[in-house]
């Protein structure tokens, strides 16, 4: 079944535990994000201080004793995407609390993990992210009797080989 923007909505809204994403993608193309995008290559950063909704989401998920996290899983040398993601986005998103970790895997030839994007809420109902090979996203879908064991076990597999995003930013030599 294909989620449209207020069920899609309503799925951070109603989730009761944690909500946890696997990101597969060097480049997500969203056309809200464009201004933002021009805005960082002009050399534009956000200040230290920046707080937006999504943030203000987070810390209210933790408050209510959520959890939320993801990991994206990245091969070196990042996209221009991955570092504008990383700038203007996650370095802000981990100081509201989100677990954000990378899964670098470079040296690795397959790390084993499925082949599409996906969110996990409450360790019970998928929602698969589906995109062009551009990035584009086309839609979301809530998942028919997902295999959950096999969405937990690669969550599991991402986050036990994953880092911390400030430390491997800091791995990076702040070149992220």
């Amino acid at each position: 079944m294909r989620l449209e923007d207020d069920e899609w909505q309503r799925f951070f809204d109603d989730f009761e535990h944690s909500v946890w994403r696997l990101e597969l993608h060097p480049v997500y193309t969203m056309p809200q994000e464009e201004e933002n995008i021009r805005r960082w290559r002009s050399g534009e950063r956000l200040p230290d201080a920046h707080w937006s909704p999504w943030m203000e989401r987070v810390a209210g998920y933790l408050k209510g004793g959520r959890a939320i996290g993801r990991v994206h899983v990245v091969r070196r040398s990042l996209s221009e995407y991955l570092r504008f993601e990383f700038e203007w986005y996650y370095r802000h998103h981990v100081r509201a609390g989100e677990d954000i970790r990378i899964l670098d895997v470079t040296e690795e030839a397959n790390p084993e993990l499925p082949d599409h994007d996906f969110w996990l809420f409450d360790e019970r109902r998928v929602v698969k992210m589906l995109y062009r090979p551009d990035g584009t996203q086309i839609g979301r879908e809530l998942v028919e009797n997902p295999d959950i064991d096999a969405y937990i076990r690669w969550r599991d597999m991402a986050c036990a080989g994953a880092m911390p995003f400030l430390d491997y930013c800091t791995g990076l030599g702040g070149n992220a």
